[in-house]
């Protein structure tokens, strides 16, 4: 892997394209966005918001996707993809920050990722569609198994959050011997998951790609939400996903 590999130069009328990068401007550009969309628009309490960006020990040994307008080189879309072998040389997966993984470690080409955000300006779902894509075709190429990462339910409403939660659980629990254990747990008693709730995009995502919830929630209080750590098979990919995914990549 080079330091900046292009994946797209080509999207919907040319006016995007996307690469995988870990090139020190291109990782400020992604933290930057990052900043503005985690800080700024949601509230997040970050440690480098003096700086602003949203940055930390991961980033350096991370792979980067980004989406960039094709004419000004604008960072409008983001992914952090962090490999298991270089997870070790930043002390671990960042999700083990919030959760006691368990065996969920031992998963064979277990690749984490994380932080994904897109400019506002930018959400019609071409961007998210454009990420998607692109981490799929590289996972894929550098021969992912399993995707591990946090998914983000808001939780300004606590029992509206722990409700969602508790018919993920219900819904799309994964296997028992992936079971994760919260740090900061969000209780989840007397919640009613009795009706689908309303989530955010990228979760939606997730589930219809394949993927499964892998215990009860976190509670961040930095952002506000509550994490729930969601992992996906890439054998699992759903072949109309997939065959979307090729064609966005």
């Amino acid at each position: 892997m080079t330091n900046h590999d292009e994946l797209r130069s080509d999207a919907g009328a040319g006016a995007l394209e996307m690469v995988i990068s870990r090139e020190p401007r291109d990782v400020e550009a992604a933290q930057r966005l990052r900043y503005r969309v985690f800080g700024e628009e949601l509230g997040a309490v970050l440690p480098s918001a003096a700086t602003g960006l949203d940055q930390d020990g991961f980033d350096a040994v991370c792979d980067h996707l980004l989406v960039r307008e094709a004419s000004s080189g604008t960072v409008v879309g983001t992914y952090r993809i962090l490999p298991a072998e270089r997870a070790a040389r930043a002390g671990g997966f960042y999700t083990a920050s919030e959760f006691d993984l368990g065996r969920l470690v031992e998963l064979p080409g277990l690749v984490e990722v994380g932080r994904a955000c897109v400019d506002p300006r930018y959400r019609n779902g071409s961007v998210l569609a454009l990420l998607w894509g692109g981490l799929a075709a590289h996972l894929r190429t550098s021969g992912c198994e399993h995707v591990m990462g946090c998914a983000s339910v808001p939780a300004r409403d606590l029992r509206a959050a722990a409700a969602a939660c508790a018919w993920l659980l219900r819904e799309h629990a994964a296997p028992p011997a992936w079971q994760v254990t919260p740090y900061r747990p969000l209780s989840l008693a007397g919640a009613d998951p009795a009706s689908r709730p309303a989530l955010p995009p990228l979760v939606r995502g997730y589930l219809r790609m394949g993927a499964s919830v892998c215990g009860p929630p976190a509670w961040d209080p930095d952002f506000q939400t509550a994490d729930v750590v969601m992992v996906l098979p890439m054998d699992r990919l759903a072949g109309r996903f997939a065959n979307r995914f090729r064609r966005a990549a």
